[in-house]
């Protein structure tokens, strides 16, 4: 048995040796980054252009939660894990995971007819960048107006000073999406009032049966936490609050 394993390892040995020797032999290309001079204009937009990429790779963070479903589902996430009155279960990291997840999947329409118009057209060299820009911006409009309330969108179109839209379309985009993120804030809210009224009831009846038979030293959020867990559980909140969330977007 020692030997078999011993002529195993030579042969794995001769041939490590061997692929090492034959991927120096394989020359790899190199990659030379440098700052010149721009000679002419050509060189220049592609400058410019290379400029806006990565300012909207960095960016890009934040343009998937202040125009997606994010905002609204994260907010409905965290209060509800600190309504049951775990501060750090689930995780954070799980609480984001879980919203980012629901966001595609609620995204996933608007993310399929942007493919469809905008894409796939461009990558077929049918339509211009522009075009295809201004196509991919249609559907997201469309679900943030959707979220979006009449009230948030009259205060933004009376801050900006423009002209009163006629339609939908004469709304800028620079109006419409704070209008939808403080709609989606409201709607957060809303729902996580909702989701700790019965976790509130808990804790009073936990603390009013504390201080009748005299234990006022006794913290009742210790008393009342298995409570909160086990009414969560039996009334499946995780899957109520994720089907009244989807719910809401669909509407």
């Amino acid at each position: 048995m020692f030997l078999k394993i011993k002529k195993l390892l030579v042969l794995l040995g001769v041939l490590l040796l061997t692929t090492l020797k034959t991927q120096a032999a394989v020359s790899l290309p190199t990659i030379n980054i440098g700052v010149g001079s721009m000679n002419t204009p050509q060189e220049f937009s592609q400058g410019v252009q290379i400029l806006i990429m990565l300012t909207i790779l960095t960016l890009a963070p934040s343009i998937v939660i202040m125009t997606t479903a994010f905002i609204r589902i994260v907010i409905v996430l965290s209060l509800t894990r600190q309504a049951i009155g775990t501060t750090s279960l689930p995780p954070n990291q799980v609480i984001v995971g879980l919203a980012l997840i629901l966001t595609f999947f609620v995204m996933s329409p608007t993310l399929s007819k942007i493919n469809e118009t905008a894409y796939q057209p461009y990558m077929n060299n049918t339509i211009t960048q522009q075009q295809a820009l201004d196509n991919s911006l249609v559907p997201i409009r469309d679900f943030m107006f959707k979220q979006t309330r009449e009230s948030e969108l009259a205060l933004f179109v009376k801050l900006s000073k423009i002209d009163k839209p006629k339609s939908k379309q004469d709304v800028p985009t620079y109006v419409l999406i704070p209008s939808f993120v403080l709609s989606e804030l409201k709607t957060a809210f809303k729902i996580g009032f909702v989701i700790f009224l019965p976790f509130l009831v808990i804790d009073l009846v936990v603390a009013s049966v504390l201080v009748s038979m005299g234990m006022m030293f006794l913290p009742p959020t210790t008393i009342a936490m298995p409570f909160k867990l086990i009414m969560f559980v039996m009334v499946d909140g995780w899957f109520l609050i994720t089907k009244s969330l989807i719910e809401g977007f669909a509407n």
